[in-house]
């Protein structure tokens, strides 16, 4: 296969192997680093996301620390980014506290009860070790952007945030109460301090792969509900799910609403994206193990689109189903040295169908191929495979895929888009070999293999 849109050559890399390029991963940064030119914003790095160390110098040259969501990870972020480090988890535990206290210099409650319970202990833990910590809370907007219900922290019932009537419960007073943000509480009977005395920000998160007009929105809906709190704030994170990168978003609105919420409230605003930095900017690259006939697959692994009988030719009222059950059913099988619920599972989790370079979806070329019969003779052949894994999870499946010429054992199948999620999600389910970690060199495109795994990475997560 020709691959002239790589910066590498995927019949070099011994797989499976995740591969990053330093210089698409670069691009990405410019685009953030302009983004904080223009606002004054500072943007973390979502470790949840993407956390290949190994390009953490790269990464701080641009942008301003790390988000984490775990000791582990804060740990991660202060040791190899060196730069702010945030902290956000639904719970802490007690231990869980100890650890960040040495490594975090925001932490983030998900309720004033935990934040009660272990403020005195940040506090003196954090005099013990010299350090400064700065608390914050996560807010719930009550404004849902996305269309997943399991990706959305704004949907009923959502565990994620302090809704606005738990807020002004926890503050112990009406929704009208002039003396709300008073730092002396002189109408307090029980005259307990405010517990907003002791928080330097608020946090909400309810975004997944969106533009800025979802961001605009996300703002009203804080506004209308917390305004009254954000004046004794010092900053105000916007959270992650800002595909910045991508492209198409609408950059000019992103920066203006940032402009406009700093001024309008004085405070210092952040952004946590993890897509964003490593978008587009990594691959996954398997070979072909084995290509499996289906005795009853049409043209043996492939579907000749001019050679499609009457009694495979559609009509409007049921266009894809025919083509659905040639996809599902009647189809040869690619087998891959991958494992997509171990090494890409987002896959299954989200679900999508990931890229593959140098393919294109089987219903796009018959939807074409409808589109030209009437009066172009269709010419195409078109071969198309399930692409599945190596593991014995019936649904270990990546997709379908038409390729240009028949797929043989030994073919690479380079996934587009795998920096993200995969690479921190990657399990040992069936015992599979962990992908190596790449890293393409951005001063002379070499290929550095950065991280090899083997059985004793295996056997350590075991007893």
């Amino acid at each position: 296969m020709e691959y002239s849109t790589l910066n590498f050559n995927p019949d070099q890399i011994k797989t499976p192997c995740f591969v990053v390029d330093e210089s698409l991963l670069e691009k990405n940064l410019d685009t953030l680093a302009s983004v904080k030119e223009h606002t004054g914003c500072k943007i973390l790095l979502a470790l949840k996301c993407f956390s290949m160390f190994r390009v953490f110098p790269l990464i701080r040259q641009y942008l301003d620390g790390v988000c984490a969501s775990s000791p582990h990870e804060a740990r991660l972020g202060r040791e190899a980014f060196q730069k702010e480090v945030h902290t956000f988890a639904a719970a802490y535990s007690e231990s869980d506290i100890l650890d960040l206290c040495a490594t975090t210099d925001h932490l983030v409650f998900n309720s004033f009860g935990q934040l009660e319970r272990f403020k005195p202990l940040v506090k003196k833990k954090a005099e013990e070790l010299g350090r400064k910590i700065e608390l914050g809370i996560r807010i719930n907007p009550e404004h849902s952007e996305g269309a997943v219900p399991i990706y959305d922290p704004c949907a009923p019932g959502s565990r994620l945030g302090v809704k606005y009537d738990n807020f002004i419960n926890a503050l112990n007073f009406g929704a009208n109460d002039k003396n709300l943000l008073s730092r002396n509480l002189p109408n307090r009977e029980d005259k307990r301090q405010n517990p907003l005395d002791d928080i330097a920000g608020l946090h909400w998160h309810n975004l997944c792969e969106q533009d800025a007009d979802c961001l605009e929105r996300t703002v009203k809906a804080v506004e209308s509900r917390f305004g009254q709190f954000i004046p004794k704030m010092q900053y105000i994170n916007f959270g992650g799910g800002h595909h910045i990168t991508r492209p198409g978003y609408n950059i000019k609105l992103l920066e203006k609403i940032i402009n406009d919420f700093q001024q309008r409230w004085a405070v210092q605003v952040y952004l946590e994206p993890g897509e964003a930095v490593a978008l587009n900017a990594g691959f996954f690259v398997a070979t072909v193990l084995d290509i499996i006939n289906d005795s009853s697959a049409v043209s043996r692994g492939s579907i000749s689109l001019k050679n499609l009988d009457d009694s495979n030719k559609l009509d409007d009222s049921n266009k894809f189903d025919k083509v659905d059950n040639i996809n599902r059913v009647n189809m040869d099988i690619a087998i891959m040295d991958g494992c997509v619920p171990a090494h890409t599972p987002d896959v299954i989790e989200m679900p999508y169908r990931p890229n593959i370079i140098n393919s294109e979806k089987p219903n796009d070329i018959l939807e074409e191929h409808e589109r030209l019969s009437k009066d172009i003779e269709f010419k195409e052949r078109k071969y198309i495979y399930r692409v599945g894994g190596l593991s014995c999870l019936a649904g270990d499946v990546a997709g379908e895929y038409a390729f240009e010429e028949p797929l043989k054992i030994g073919d690479k199948l380079v996934f587009t888009d795998m920096a993200i999620y995969s690479m921190v999600k990657t399990n040992t389910f069936n015992g599979v070999q962990l992908p190596s970690i790449a890293l393409v060199k951005k001063d002379d495109g070499k290929v550095e293999v950065v991280k090899k795994f083997g059985y004793s990475d295996f056997k350590n997560r075991l007893s």
